[in-house]
């Protein structure tokens, strides 16, 4: 016969049990709120300790701490924890900031294969060394602990954030000389100025690299109304190789000059610029905003500008600062478009695509302006 609790009855209002029947079925308060719920309308209802056991599947001692503090202090601080003073921090400042300064070393300095921490092997390192270090407290640091450490220092030693670097020394000195020629162009634009009456002409060069020819193995499936709404396409295809694309964007138009090659070499930069220099008439000179690849500074390079003298004009990007010039933006477009999912059967199928694609850019060309001249940098 089940045991008969002394504790007194808990007697409760209907405004209490209409609130301990509402907490009882909620799915949004916590789990140990719910099952102190029910344990007390179950020993409102006189039922057995056992059975209020069985009912809610938790341990006597829950049930009777639940019911003594309801009885003592009320239906509500019944639902809740009793308020404890947290214990004294063991882990001592010196040994946190031995946790932070091996999260900024990275682990191939101390003899491991990885590049960067992950929290799990970073506190298995802790627990290891740590005591040996005379971080004793740190002998027991699960992942969890070297989590809140790091987070309490604003370290994440586990992730990668890029930046680029300025090596540059006359970075805004070359940025200023290359926003100045945009600048210029603008004005001329405002004023109507016809392209054949200048005397330079600005066009902005650069190379895409590593465009990939890749060949499908299956046929694309075509849409089809009611069944599959997209192109289908199998998983498995076929690499053929890569090209380069070398493209001059005239700035006073938009007109693209542009070549495919499978390598961009001096010998390819040449045949642009001999291109530029049958297009463009001969009294123009021809002023190119363009980074510091090897290709255009080369020896054949500059022997070549030697044989054409006063016929071209060089206006350096930054290094590290392609991002300036504005043929970039002509690329995106690229990428945006009829690169966009692109499938050859051959190298020579993905030049005549790439052709025919600023073919048509060359059909309703887009001028490309530089409109933000207030860029600053911090030294």
């Amino acid at each position: 016969m089940p045991t008969v609790t002394k504790r007194p009855p808990l007697e409760l209002s209907d405004k209490q049990r209409e609130f301990l029947e509402t907490k009882s079925q909620s799915r949004k308060s916590p789990l140990r709120e719910v099952q102190r719920a029910k344990i007390l309308l179950n020993y409102a209802d006189r039922k057995e300790i056992t059975n209020i056991s069985k009912i809610v599947g938790v341990s006597r001692p829950t049930i009777y701490k639940c019911i003594d503090k309801s009885l003592a202090a009320g239906v509500e601080n019944g639902l809740k924890d009793k308020y404890h003073r947290p214990k004294a921090p063991i882990i001592t400042d010196e040994a946190k900031l031995w946790v932070i300064n091996l999260a900024c070393t990275k682990p191939k300095e101390i003899g491991y294969a990885a590049e960067t921490w992950t929290v799990s092997k970073l506190a298995e390192h802790t627990r290891r060394y740590a005591p040996l270090e005379g971080h004793n407290c740190l002998s027991r640091a699960a992942k969890a602990t070297i989590h809140r450490i790091l987070n309490a220092h604003a370290v994440q030693p586990h992730k990668i954030s890029y930046y680029l670097e300025r090596r540059d020394p006359r970075f805004k000195e070359k940025m200023a000389e290359v926003l100045m020629v945009y600048e210029e162009v603008n004005i001329q634009s405002k004023k109507g100025i016809n392209k054949d009456e200048l005397s330079v002409v600005t066009v902005s060069v650069d190379e895409k690299p590593g465009i990939q020819a890749i060949k499908n193995i299956a046929p694309d499936l075509s849409p089809v109304p009611g069944k599959h709404p997209t192109v289908g396409r199998d998983y498995e295809y076929k690499r053929l190789g890569t090209v380069s694309l070398l493209a001059a964007l005239d700035l006073q138009d938009g007109y693209v000059i542009g070549q495919v090659h499978r390598r961009h070499r001096s010998k390819e930069f040449i045949s642009l610029l001999k291109e530029l220099d049958d297009f463009y008439p001969t009294h123009q000179t021809i002023r190119i905003i363009l980074d510091n690849h090897s290709s255009h500074i080369s020896k054949e390079t500059m022997k070549y500008l030697e044989s054409r003298p006063n016929r071209f004009e060089y206006v350096h990007t930054p290094t590290h600062g392609s991002w300036l010039n504005i043929v970039e933006t002509l690329f995106g477009k690229m990428a945006r478009t009829f690169l966009k999912h692109i499938r050859v059967n051959s190298i020579e199928e993905l030049k005549k695509r790439i052709l025919k694609g600023i073919k048509e850019i060359n059909a309703a060309p887009v001028v490309h302006r530089w409109n933000k001249f207030d860029i600053e940098f911090s030294n």
